[in-house]
């Protein structure tokens, strides 16, 4: 639309240009980055060290690699004394050689300063041509210079080391968790092994959750979230282990009582089927069943409503019962660090431990199932620890073969940890 004075001249005026010619495109992002470098007032401090802070946080600031390569190559152009009292980090590498160093077209480099300075990483000082240039005195300070100026970098070295700690403090807790996932998923594979291997029927609802809790896990990449996730599978595995536990226990129970009933009735009943052998593999101690006195048809299985199965006494299974802590038997049985999770374990962390150390022994899973139902685990755990602190040379045949010689003597009652622990206190006394 022409005013009308403009109509009366007969002539327009050219639009404004939305920027002046040979001046760059000002971003809002920019803004804040050119009040912090006007901030510098150098100090102590050395490229060398403003460097090394930023690339100690560019992983945990989200940064590419072309343009931690950029500010490595602008590095390159700066002295010592750029970042001293009265100076200013400024550099002036032309775009032909920037982008010749770095593998990309003008037009890409140009991109690459405008996300520079978007980042707070440079702010670009221009000349009035548009030129990129600086001198130097013979001392080597700068007198005048346009191009790109490192200062931000320096102004933010504190915010960069302790972004760096703390993205090195959260790596270590994500590895940390994923390792207790990794050992608590283990765990479950060898509870699951031990059913199967013992003829038991998996617990369906244990194991639609132990799946869930660890579907998804690598999908996680904070502690923050990874660490409920981490400890519900751990609290799946702890009860996956007490369900093999019952379940052997179940199972060892029963096969005993009938083995007791039969011994005691060599005849057997009409009522009830002769058996003559019986899997004493998994029989626990003589004290978790009560042994059947006297044979009669009122006490055989089925012949009256009034009969019930002999109660299961309460087994001590507590380590302290032998006047024993966990970090005592720690340093007696120093092969069972690598699979502790802390130096203070507990009695169940021991317990956990000795499950991996067996492996290291050749003592089957088996086995180990049996020794945890004649002795109780935590004193199974014991024996095995103590086991595996015995010297070279000192088994005839195996460890694994010495420590079944100890579950059999448990069954029998002639098992004895309390003097081998004092046997190895004595020794341990002796070294030191």
């Amino acid at each position: 639309m022409q005013l009308p004075h403009q109509a009366e001249r007969g002539r327009v005026p050219p639009p404004l240009p939305t920027r002046p010619t040979g001046l760059r495109r000002l971003t809002p992002a920019m803004l804040p980055t050119a009040r912090l470098a006007d901030g510098f007032a150098g100090g102590d401090i050395t490229p060398g060290q403003a460097l090394a802070a930023f690339k100690a946080a560019a992983p945990f600031l989200g940064i590419g690699p072309r343009v931690a390569q950029a500010i490595d190559w602008l590095f390159r152009f700066t002295q010592p004394q750029d970042w001293q009292p009265g100076a200013r980090p400024i550099v002036w590498p032309s775009a032909a050689m920037m982008s010749a160093e770095l593998g990309i077209t003008e037009t890409q480099t140009k991109r690459l300063n405008r996300h520079l300075a978007e980042l707070r990483l440079i702010v670009m000082r221009d000349s009035p041509n548009g030129k990129r240039y600086g001198h130097r005195d013979r001392s080597g300070r700068i007198i005048e210079a346009y191009g790109f100026d490192l200062s931000p970098i320096a102004q933010r070295i504190e915010e960069f080391r302790a972004l760096a700690e703390a993205g090195r403090e959260e790596r270590a807790a994500v590895a940390k968790l994923r390792r207790r996932a990794s050992i608590a998923r283990a765990s479950l594979r060898q509870t699951w092994e031990t059913f199967r291997e013992q003829e038991i029927d998996l617990p369906a609802p244990l194991r639609t959750a132990a799946q869930a809790a660890s579907r998804g896990l690598k999908a996680l990449d904070s502690s923050q979230r990874l660490k409920p996730a981490v400890e519900a599978l751990e609290a799946i595995a702890v009860d996956a282990r007490l369900a093999l536990e019952m379940a052997l226990a179940g199972a060892s129970l029963e096969q005993t009582s009938i083995s007791e009933s039969v011994e005691m009735c060599p005849k057997g009943h009409a009522d009830v089927p002769h058996i003559t052998t019986t899997n004493q593999r998994l029989n626990p101690n003589k004290d978790t069943v009560i042994a059947l006195k006297e044979c009669s048809r009122a006490d055989l299985p089925g012949r009256t409503a009034q009969t019930k199965p002999p109660a299961r006494p309460e087994r001590q299974d507590r380590g302290t019962s032998l006047k024993l802590t966990p970090d005592e038997l720690v340093r007696l049985a120093p092969r069972l660090v690598p699979y502790l999770q802390q130096p203070s374990p507990s009695w169940p962390e021991i317990v956990d431990a000795a499950d991996w150390l067996r492996h290291d022994l050749g003592v089957s899973k088996p086995l180990w199932g049996e020794a945890c139902l004649a002795m109780g685990r935590e004193q199974a755990a014991i024996a095995l620890a103590l086991v595996s602190a015995k010297p070279k040379g000192y088994f005839r045949s195996s460890p694994g073969g010495y420590f079944h010689g100890m579950v059999e003597r448990a069954r029998d009652g002639g098992l004895h940890l309390d003097r081998t622990i004092w046997g190895l206190r004595g020794a341990s006394a002796h070294k030191n």
